[in-house]
Parts: structure tokens; C-alpha cells; sequence
């Protein structure tokens, strides 16, 4: 059996289908993170909403220490994420998953505006760098991409996630900027997810979801109703990929951390 770690994002606030989930609750030194835990097959799955119960967080409240060190306390092997976008190129669909391969997140900072990090404590002997050599788990990928093809689904393989700072959306001028560096699709979560979770050493991918088009990007923009209409599909989308990745995943199958690797101090001196 293995345990797998999910963070859902904007829509998707429980288990959905006939899963029979229990509540946690998981004590952390950022406060008490509630998960939702069922067996999906052989494996278990520790769910936890993002963006609270009823979306009561935006994204500049999500804690992201909190969750990401409550599921390393229930013992997960591997964290997999949730994420609607904001599509920045013009020739992607909407409404397909994307499975990213790339990162755009300089600032690294938390929504409070402290640095994406668990060291904090000077001599901390956990301490050191995280050096990734994908911001994404390849493992992780390649199951997630295998998942949605099995459902039928058409998802766009690779791709640079760009993670922006809420909860206001970005301007024309901005998504230029953003298009320029090779941004694909933009949200305001998943940066510091996969910072906390490489510093963790938890392989770490994102399942997004398109639902409409940057500012700027095509012309006219993304009518309101398909917004609304592509937010709708998300969490089935999405929970489809994700109990199909579970059915798939061999029992005892090992889920290394296979994006790198933390450059411990302790260890140096």
C-alpha cells in the first residue's frame, strides 16, 4: 500500500464519487490542517482542501506550510496537486488537463511575503538547499499523463506553470510579460507547493485544468458563462484522473524523490 498526498484547488473542497472518507485532524506548528482520508483500492489517499471548506481562503490565505507539513505527518510518499489556470497559449484548448514540467516562481515567497521555506532557524540541521533539477516529479508526471489518457482524455504533456501572487488577476501588460519568459498557464498556488514539498523531499506534480484565457490573450476574451461552465467540469475532470492514477499505481510500488535533491548543511561542517 502506499500513502498518497492530494491538494485540491479551486472547486474541488472533498472526496468526490463513492469514497468513504473519514476526517482528520493533523497538528502542525502553522496550526490544524483538516484531511480527508479514504482507501481508494490499495492505496490510502489523504486529501486536503486548499482553500478551506466553501472556499473560505483565497489564495493570500492558504497555508501552504501547514498542509504540506500535516500530509508529511500522515505519512504520504508522494503529493500530487489540483490547480485551475489561466491559459497563456493561444493554441491550447481549454478544458484539458495540463501536466506541467516547468516552474516560473522567482519571488519564492509565501503569501505573507516570507520566503517559500522550512528552514527558519538558524543551525536547524535539517537545513539547506534545494536544488531541483525539475520542479515537477518525472514519476509523477508520467503516471498523471497515463492516467488521463486512460480516461479518455486529451492532456497537454509538459509546459511551464506560472505561479502569480492574488487573489487580483493580472493585467494585459503582466500576461505579456509572463508569455515572454515561456509562461504556459498561470494560477496563485502552486509555487510555494512545490518548494515546501522539495524541501520535504516528497515528489511533487500538478494536474491543472484550462478554464479560460489569460488577459490579453485571445480576442474576445473568455465569455463568463465558459468560465463558469469550465469551472464546472474541473473537479470531475480532475477526480477522474486522479482514482484512475490510484487504480493504476502497483501496490508497494516505490514513489522516489526523483526532482532533485536537498544540499544539506549539517552535513557539510
Amino acid at each position: 500500500m502506499s500513502t498518497i498526498g492530494l491538494i485540491t484547488g479551486t472547486g474541488i473542497y472533498e472526496l468526490e464519487g463513492h469514497l468513504e472518507a473519514r476526517e482528520v485532524e493533523v497538528g502542525t506548528p502553522w496550526g490544524t490542517v483538516g484531511c480527508q482520508v479514504a482507501m481508494v483500492g490499495e492505496h490510502e489517499l489523504v486529501a486536503v482542501a486548499r482553500h478551506g471548506a466553501g472556499h473560505e481562503r483565497l489564495s493570500h490565505q492558504v497555508r501552504h506550510r501547514a498542509n504540506l507539513w500535516a500530509l508529511r505527518e500522515a505519512g504520504v510518499e508522494a503529493v500530487l496537486g489540483t490547480t485551475v489556470v489561466g491559459i497563456m497559449d493561444p493554441s491550447i484548448p481549454l478544458a484539458r488537463p495540463l501536466v506541467f514540467d516547468e516552474l516560473f516562481f522567482p519571488s519564492n515567497r509565501l503569501p505573507d511575503g516570507t520566503l517559500a521555506t522550512f528552514f527558519t532557524e538558524p543551525g536547524d540541521p535539517r537545513r539547506g538547499h534545494l536544488i531541483m533539477a525539475t520542479p515537477f516529479s518525472p514519476g509523477l508526471r508520467r503516471r498523471l499523463l497515463a492516467a488521463a489518457l486512460e480516461e479518455g482524455l486529451e492532456p497537454v504533456d509538459g509546459g511551464c506553470y506560472v505561479h502569480v501572487d492574488g487573489p487580483r488577476l493580472n493585467t494585459r501588460t503582466e500576461i505579456a510579460w509572463l508569455r515572454s519568459v515561456g509562461g504556459t498557464a498561470l494560477s496563485q498556488t502552486c509555487g510555494p507547493e512545490a518548494v515546501l514539498a522539495g524541501e520535504l523531499e516528497l515528489p511533487y506534480a500538478v494536474l491543472g485544468f484550462g478554464v479560460d484565457h489569460a488577459n490579453g490573450v485571445v480576442d474576445p476574451p473568455t465569455a463568463p458563462e465558459e468560465l463558469a461552465a469550465n469551472l464546472g467540469r474541473h473537479a470531475a475532470v480532475a477526480t477522474r484522473v486522479i482514482l484512475r492514477f490510484l487504480a493504476e499505481l502497483p501496490a508497494g510500488e516505490p514513489l522516489p524523490f526523483d526532482s532533485g535533491f536537498v544540499f544539506r548543511m549539517e552535513e557539510q561542517v
